[in-house]
């Protein structure tokens, strides 16, 4: 079985989400979650790859077969479901393989409480093998009419927090493509006032990430902004846990920029963020204490949870934002949801900008001189990925011969991959994707263009490692 938990739920080959590993998980999950005094009622949602509807069919069943109360919540965004499972004190069930290609999906695991953590990962894989190994028989079923109230809650959750004016005299592009949240993503958009102009509505399944973006991606949405005279373009990955905001020069905003924009928006005063996300959350001084953690949502939750200044938010370089605190803002109340989000990143930057009487370009231009991108080679067995980064830690000698600019770091850091600081501040961290075969490296350095180009240059060597 390939299907295995990465940096943020279950993932694998799409083959591999069988009735009976789907049951086998799903029943392992319920089971903890019985052990923590969970209800008997969970809800499940899915993404819009083709083979999600099979899979949440599988996990439907499952939940019956336990003698649950299984909830369809229908195709809405992973943030969406989550939310409204915690408000009812039930678990959550999201089928969805993220930015990955649609060959692949998973299974995001929710806790009433909040995000499944990597301490509930082991014994709920070691019950799911042993239920496996003992012929666990396993029903299948189809996903019904779907509960209207999740995607309903999720969108009246923004407007009634920042109010129906927020957004009034913005011009707002929505890349639509096959985020499953798109309509969503309009209707709180629009009710929040701005004017909007939806594009690119596709029926097959497109995997946008947003920390390797597709240059054909950013060039539409700069092609939008210049023909409708647009403030930002906004979208999201597939199952709406990553934000996607093109600036009005047709610039993307990383996403940790946009978890710091988020965090002082809303006066945060403690910010977790991974390894990935730049120094420019530090230099800023924005924020009374930062906390630096592995990639990985699950992570940032259990150390969002130790800390004591409040509110307390957490962030990602792929730009999900995570709310520990309730909130109040404009009109009301935003309540705490403690799992990746992509729509209060996009609202609070342009609401922080309108704020401050400036374009999303002049507001980002305030914050310190630091540019990290992403990018990854593909196909990249664990294994093989494991000898390079060994290589890359250990060896002077291998560094030189891949780069002579890597080659004498100041500091090595291994807390998760490999990242490298030298001596004029520029990063370089290569590490394993969690998720899929895949080497990601992110590059630090002070200006986007030397960002780029050393970018470039270090995928370039990297392909010719495997």
């Amino acid at each position: 079985m390939a299907a295995a938990f990465g940096t943020s739920g279950l993932r694998g080959p799409a083959v591999d989400f069988t009735a009976d590993v789907c049951a086998a998980y799903v029943r392992a999950f319920l089971e903890r979650c019985a052990e923590a005094g969970s209800g008997r009622t969970a809800y499940v949602a899915a993404d819009l790859r083709e083979s999600s509807p099979r899979i949440a069919g599988y996990c439907l069943a499952a939940i019956e077969a336990e003698g649950w109360t299984a909830v369809w919540a229908g195709s809405v965004p992973t943030p969406a479901v989550a939310a409204y499972a915690m408000s009812n004190g039930a678990p959550a069930i999201m089928i969805t393989g993220s930015h990955i290609p649609e060959s692949y999906n998973g299974i995001k695991f929710y806790r009433p409480d909040g995000e499944f953590l990597k301490t509930d990962e082991t014994p709920v894989r070691a019950r799911a093998e042993a239920m496996l190994a003992a012929g666990l028989t396993a029903g299948e079923g189809l996903p019904g009419e779907p509960l209207g109230d999740v995607a309903s809650s999720y969108i009246e959750r923004y407007i009634a927090s920042f109010g129906t004016d927020a957004l009034a005299g913005l011009k707002i592009g929505i890349d639509l493509h096959s985020a499953v949240g798109r309509d969503l993503t309009v209707a709180i958009f629009e009710g929040l006032g701005a004017d909007c102009t939806p594009f690119r509505r596709v029926d097959r399944f497109v995997a946008v990430d947003t920390e390797a973006l597709d240059p054909d991606d950013v060039a539409r949405a700069k092609a939008m902004i210049l023909e409708h005279g647009l403030d930002a373009v906004v979208s999201t990955d597939g199952d709406g846990d990553r934000p996607l905001v093109i600036d009005d020069t047709g610039r993307q905003i990383n996403g940790d920029v946009l978890g710091m924009l988020t965090a002082r928006a809303i006066d945060a005063k403690t910010v977790v963020t991974p390894l990935s996300s730049t120094g420019a959350v530090e230099q800023s001084g924005w924020f009374g204490k930062v906390v630096r953690t592995m990639i990985g949502s699950p992570y940032v939750v259990a150390e969002m949870a130790k800390a004591d200044a409040h509110p307390v938010v957490g962030f990602e370089a792929n730009g999900g934002f995570l709310l520990q605190d309730d909130v109040l803002l404009a009109k009301g109340t935003l309540r705490r949801l403690p799992t990746r989000d992509a729509i209060l990143p996009a609202v609070a930057c342009l609401v922080l900008a309108k704020s401050e009487n400036k374009k999303l370009s002049q507001l980002t231009a305030s914050l310190p001189p630091r540019f990290m991108k992403a990018d990854r080679v593909k196909e990249v067995a664990a294994e093989k990925g494991k000898v390079f980064l060994k290589s890359v830690e250990s060896s002077l000698e291998f560094r030189a011969a891949f780069d002579p600019r890597i080659a004498a770091p100041v500091e090595i850091s291994t807390l998760d991959g490999v990242r490298m600081v030298f001596a004029n501040e520029d990063t370089v961290h290569f590490r394993q994707s969690g998720n899929a075969p895949e080497m990601r490296i992110y590059v630090e350095t002070g200006s986007a263009e030397s960002t780029e180009r050393l970018l470039a240059d270090l995928i370039g060597r990297l392909k010719t490692q495997f």
